[in-house]
């Protein structure tokens, strides 16, 4: 018999990269969260159910199951969460796809990747410890290099009002971009699309 179970559903799961509670709500660390809250009100899905070190929610699309899930670890233990909830619901690396803010991208731009090093992210460097492996799907979010201040002071800040429409244009695209995920499209057509 192989090793993929007969009749397993197709699964998709969506993990936006944050750290919980309200003082960080805003900050640019949290755009995984912020794009997680768009799909959900998009797909009209609460996530709220506290499982496994995550906040997660629950739908089908078109016969899929998809999950939508915030760990709540806070950032450099990300990967606590997402391995307990892939562990428990048998979901493999290339059913997810991790939403991650990144420094050395304009703000508001997009990047799919399908594997590649942590690039000195926290999140996904624990994700990678965690999963044993670089290969799986993520969709990075610009939040460009601070000029003058600390990266710690940067990152754990709020966008600026000119930097907020960039931030509010990439994940209304983001979200998009997930939408055709969801839908069936594959990573490289998603790379050509909106790299």
């Amino acid at each position: 018999m192989s090793n993929h179970c007969e009749g397993k559903e197709i699964v998709k799961m969506i993990i936006g990269l944050g750290n919980p509670g309200s003082q960080y709500a805003k900050t640019k660390h949290n755009i995984g969260f912020m794009m997680i809250d768009e799909l959900a009100s998009r797909l009209n899905v609460a996530v709220t159910k506290h499982e496994f070190d995550a906040a997660t929610g629950t739908t089908m699309v078109n016969g899929e199951k998809v999950f939508l899930v915030k760990p709540q670890t806070f950032m450099n233990t990300s990967g606590r969460a997402v391995g307990q909830l892939m562990a428990y619901y048998q979901i493999q690396p290339d059913e997810i796809m991790v939403v991650q803010d990144d420094m050395d991208m304009p703000m508001g731009q997009l990047r799919f990747r399908t594997q590649g090093s942590a690039g000195g992210h926290n999140g996904i460097k624990d994700i990678i410890n965690v999963l044993g492996t670089k290969e799986f799907g993520r969709l990075k979010i610009g939040i460009q290099h601070p000029k003058k201040q600390k990266v710690v002071d940067w990152v754990l800040t709020p966008f600026s009002s000119t930097d907020q429409p960039l931030i509010d244009e990439g994940i209304t695209t983001g979200a998009n971009a997930l939408e055709d995920w969801i839908g069936g499209s594959s990573l490289p057509d998603l790379m050509n699309k909106y790299n």
